[in-house]
């Protein structure tokens, strides 16, 4: 049996984090039979983040990694899509693990209107009186992580122009279809979906939150991306 190492749920999400999400995603699609741990502190897995899979042959860390793990055990995750298509699925990863994403992390701890929220909510289990001390040390670091990435240099209203833009790409692509490559679900799909849905489901109403929201195009994707691969 194979598990997945996870953050724990976000109400009805799956995971706090998008990259565990897109990790069950790949484990369902594959149809392997796995199930899921919840951890708080991920500082004792092999890169100090989740996901990880545990399997018979050892530790698996990283989405990325779990993905090749499951293809090499014959899941082909882009069976419909051609060369150039396989190609364009790639950018369109790294579009969202490596800018999207970036969003949803600015949103969540580097916003003084969410971080409370946040912070009772990723660290319950650290005691009330000295909860506020602690993680404030870590919300330094994600912040200083931000600067250098770039995202949190800008303001409020330059970031969501920015990402609206990214937002607009991806409904265009959407345009009578059902995926992002048409009609069948591909890699893509999983990595795109799970940071659209992390940027709708930030426990405060954010700017980003509404965008996200009030976008019929993007929230009928997700749900219909859901629906399709169903986690549980």
């Amino acid at each position: 049996m194979l598990t997945l190492l996870t953050y724990p749920r976000n109400g009805a999400v799956f995971s706090l984090s998008p990259f565990c999400v897109k990790a069950a995603l790949l484990l369902a699609f594959s149809g392997q039979s796995w199930t899921r741990e919840d951890l708080s502190d991920p500082r004792g897995m092999p890169h100090r983040k989740l996901p990880v899979l545990r399997t018979p042959g050892g530790l698996v860390p990283d989405s990325s990694a779990i993905r090749a793990w499951l293809e090499r055990r014959g899941t082909n995750f882009d069976a419909s899509l051609g060369t150039r298509d396989r190609a364009q699925a790639r950018m369109l990863i790294r579009m969202a693990e490596d800018t999207l994403y970036f969003h949803v992390v600015c949103d969540r701890w580097d916003n003084d209107a969410v971080w409370p929220t946040i912070r009772d909510k990723y660290f319950h289990e650290i005691p009330a009186l000295i909860r506020r001390p602690v993680t404030g040390a870590v919300r330094r670091s994600v912040h200083k992580g931000l600067m250098f990435q770039g995202t949190a240099r800008f303001s409020k209203e330059e970031r969501i122009q920015r990402i609206d833009q990214d937002l607009q790409a991806i409904a265009a692509l959407l345009k009578g279809q059902d995926f992002l490559f048409g009609a069948h679900i591909s890699s893509a799909d999983f990595s795109v979906t799970s940071m659209l849905q992390a940027m709708g489901t930030t426990p405060v109403r954010t700017p980003l939150v509404s965008r996200i929201l009030d976008d019929a195009v993007l929230k009928r994707y997700v749900n219909r991306v859901f629906e399709t691969v169903p986690l549980p």
